[in-house]
Formats: structure tokens, sequence, C-alpha cells
């Protein structure tokens, strides 16, 4: 195998990682459930550790009046002061940024 051979396999395959890439985002233009779920829990750890977690994996619309965002639903719970917290939200499937969020005790 020469040496250009190899080199053009290469290019090849690196054109072709960067259009299936671009075309994945314009197709699924969300991020990922479990990455807008660890954004969360993260803020979340910032007060006091977390016992559970759970997102809903499929996007719902979420409309407060005004705007329809496709969003993510989940909730999260902790332990505060020795008693437990639950709280839903509604994140944004695009950037993630929570847009409802529901304390439910």
């Amino acid at each position: 195998m020469k040496l250009r051979d190899f080199m053009m396999g290469v290019v090849t395959g690196l054109a072709a990682a960067i259009i299936i890439k671009e075309v994945s985002e314009k197709v699924s233009p969300y991020k990922s459930a479990n990455d807008v779920l660890n954004d969360i829990k993260a803020e979340f750890k910032k007060e006091s550790p977390i016992d559970g977690s759970w997102v809903f994996m499929k996007t719902e619309n979420y409309t407060n009046g005004f705007m329809n965002v496709p969003v993510y639903r989940g909730g999260i719970s902790r332990m505060k002061d020795g008693e437990m917290e639950t709280f839903e939200f509604a994140a944004d499937a695009r950037t993630g940024a929570v847009v409802e969020l529901n304390k439910v005790n």
C-alpha cells in the first residue's frame, strides 16, 4: 500500500465523519436527555446530595401561553435538613434550560 493511498483513505474517512456529524445534528437538534439531567443534577448537588433522579427520554411540547418549547420532563429527590425533597422539572430539549420546576412535597 502506498502512502498516498493511505492518506486518501484517512482524508476520505475524516470528511465522511464531519458530514455525518453535521447531518445528525440537523436531524436531531436536541441535547440528549441524560446530558440535560446531568446538568440539572450538578446544580442541585451544589446545595445537597441527591438521592435519586429520572428523566423521560422523549420530548413533549410545553407551553406557557406565549411560547411552545420541546422539553424533557424529569425529577430529582434529595435529603435536605433531614427531610426528603422531591422536585419535578421541564427542561428545554435544545438548551437544557429549566423552564418549569415544582416541589412535589
